[in-house]
């Protein structure tokens, strides 16, 4: 059993939803987990916003801006009025629900319940579309099976218990059709998997049933061995590894949700990245083999700020860095790179919500600097410790450009560099020209 995934552009207008039958097969048992119509989370984030604002009456004008899109949606989509009716009641209920949250005191638990109404809102419309045209379908409600703990971390058992029995009442029907992004807590709340987590659900849904593949349908022909939107030239790569992809999507290759391969790549489950807008190109196959002797990709990470701390104190402390770890942990912020010496050490984060508390209690180790507007370019490929020869080659394709820190050697697939974010474009086109 296949499990097909579509993102917001595949489902972003009615002729695009219809033209998903061109790529789902009919006639073969598969899950296909859509996203939110292109755009509609954003509006959903904004009405949130008001509300969380107490500003009501721009909650209600955002409501009804983003009805009227839908009516105008359901109108394109179905062709009988029996269906397109179907279509209005389901529309009428989930702004009817979004508008009845005024009446409440809203809190971050409300704002999860708007933010879950775009995937109920595409998937329910795709199946009364299916429903219209004669192909049979079940609608598996995400809700029912899609659960993450007290630290946010799916339950892959969980999941596996009650998605199977869903599917095992349905023996004959081949096409089920659930919602990505959304789950419920450990406290039984609708909460999701942040955004791009659709693809978190495909790969946990292939894990939870040991599907025989994932596909990631979005709107272009694999992962590139480079930004298109930034450097000319780029090409598709094949193949990669499970880690070399993880490396990718975590370092800013907007194409895959950083946490989505684990899953797939506990139980072995092959990933295939594919384009709705090309049925027929080959795409981006990840499984656990990786081409040997070879610079696979590059992506950048913006929005980095550099920390370092220096203390001459340093110098054989014991126990020093658990300490400085600890303040991070103390306020859930990751660090992306690390690089140490005997008398400082130098860290990068992308989430500064905390940040002056971390720097408060960083001065109690010494001296702290703060680099921010910062972005990491992360080159991946084959840098297993036996190889020589490409950490030159990268450093010399930037040797013209100021480079703040160097990660090498915590993984053998990664290569880092910090550069200033205004020289991120003269980078990535440099390692581009200079390595492929």
């Amino acid at each position: 059993m296949k499990v097909l995934k579509f993102g917001g552009t595949s489902v972003g207008s009615p002729e695009r939803m219809k033209k998903l039958l061109n790529i789902i097969n009919a006639d073969e048992r598969q899950i296909v987990v859509l996203s939110a119509v292109s755009g509609t989370t954003n509006n959903l984030v904004e009405i949130g916003q008001a509300y969380l604002k107490g500003d009501k009456p721009k909650a209600a004008a955002l409501i009804k801006a983003l009805k009227g899109k839908y009516e105008l949606f359901i109108k394109e989509l179905f062709k009988e009025e029996k269906y397109l009716n179907r279509g209005k009641e389901v529309i009428d209920y989930h702004f009817g629900l979004l508008t009845m949250l005024s009446n409440d005191l809203f809190t971050p638990i409300e704002d999860k319940i708007i933010l879950a109404q775009g995937e109920l809102l595409s998937t329910t419309l795709y199946h009364v579309y299916l429903q219209e045209i004669g192909v049979p379908s079940v609608l598996l409600p995400a809700l029912d099976f899609m659960k993450v703990d007290e630290d946010h971390e799916p339950l892959v058992d969980y999941i596996t218990d009650h998605i199977t029995p869903l599917l095992n009442k349905n023996p004959d029907n081949k096409l089920f059709i659930t919602q990505g992004y959304i789950c419920k807590n450990s406290f039984g709340e609708i909460d999701n998997l942040r955004r791009g987590g659709s693809d978190y659900t495909a790969s946990l849904i292939g894990a939870a049933i040991r599907s025989e593949e994932v596909q990631i349908w979005t709107d272009i022909d694999g992962m590139h061995n480079n930004d298109p939107r930034i450097v000319k030239g780029t090409q598709p790569i094949s193949q990669l590894s499970f880690d070399e992809a993880a490396e990718l999507a975590y370092f800013g290759a907007k194409i895959l949700h950083p946490q989505s391969v684990f899953p797939a790549q506990k139980y072995k489950i092959p990933v295939r990245l594919l384009n709705t807008m090309d049925p027929q190109a080959a795409g981006t196959l990840i499984t656990n083999d990786s081409e040997k002797n070879k610079i696979k990709s590059i992506a950048a990470k913006d929005d980095i700020t550099a920390i370092k701390v220096q203390s001459s104190r340093m110098l054989l402390a014991h126990g020093f860095l658990r300490r400085l770890f600890e303040v991070f942990e103390r306020y859930k912020t990751s660090i992306d790179m690390i690089t140490t010496s005997e008398v400082g050490v130098s860290l990068t984060i992308d989430d500064t919500t905390h940040l002056g508390e971390i720097t408060k209690e960083l001065n109690a180790f010494g001296s702290v600097e703060l680099d921010v507007n910062q972005t990491i370019i992360c080159v991946v490929g084959d840098f297993g410790a036996e190889k020589h020869g490409y950490a030159a080659r990268v450093l010399e394709s930037v040797k013209h450009i100021p480079i703040r820190m160097i990660s090498y050697g915590g993984s053998d697939h990664n290569l880092s560099l910090l550069v200033k974010t205004e020289d991120k474009v003269e980078a990535l086109r440099s390692l581009h020209s200079r390595l492929f």
